[in-house]
């Protein structure tokens, strides 16, 4: 059985990896639908990530929009060095940046904490993994995702940024350190303090709710 399986997984990977870039290779060629699968497979993350980023999700729409005119006008200089998805978060981290210090200079009320933070496909399925794996009843692990994603924005951004992109989009730790500018050790220890930052604030918002 492990033997016959093995393949298949294999195929399965390098579908994914081909797979982009084919849809890269069709946007240089100026293929319409190219762009149009790769907005639906990468805007709710994109999304998701300018959201950390800027606190605000009217913002995050500005940004995301301007990060894919950006890919458009850069495709033919993408060298493939990084996955796409590493690409894609540079550009759009790039620009988030940029945004949030423009918010700040003009004084922006903090609108971090809204309503519905997150579309129906953007929004998270299931908690992070340091909690989802110590959940056995799965409405309490739903539960437990609504209360992550309303407490994330207490997090610093830079603990946010790397506890979204290491627990939710699943890149890799050089990748994140790359992407937040930081050294991987730096990486390491604002994975753990927004983790433990994301407990503390869970563990004080359930006492509540049991008060």
């Amino acid at each position: 059985m492990v033997e016959s399986s093995a393949p298949t997984l294999i195929a399965l990977a390098s579908w994914r990896v081909d797979d982009d870039g084919e849809l890269v290779d069709r946007l240089r060629a100026g293929d319409e639908s190219a762009f149009v699968a790769l907005v639906a497979k990468y805007q709710p993350r994109m999304l998701r990530l300018a959201e950390a980023t800027v606190g605000s999700r009217a913002v995050a729409e500005e940004v995301t929009q301007d990060a894919w005119i950006a890919v458009l006008r850069g495709v033919d200089g993408f060298e493939g060095r990084s996955s796409l998805k590493t690409w894609l978060f540079h550009i759009l981290l790039n620009r988030a940046r940029s945004a949030a210090r423009r918010e700040q200079r003009a004084g922006r009320p903090d609108d971090a904490v809204v309503e519905d933070r997150f579309d129906t496909s953007g929004a998270w399925a299931t908690p992070p993994e340091p909690w989802a794996d110590r959940v056995d009843d799965r409405l309490l692990a739903a539960d437990l995702a609504d209360r992550v994603q309303q407490l994330l924005p207490e997090l610093p951004d830079s603990q946010r940024q790397v506890l979204v992109l290491r627990d939710v989009e699943g890149l890799s730790a050089g990748d994140v350190a790359g992407l937040v500018g930081v050294t991987d050790g730096n990486q390491r220890v604002l994975l753990h303090r927004g983790r433990a930052r994301l407990r503390q604030l869970l563990a004080a918002d359930m006492g509540k709710g049991s008060a």
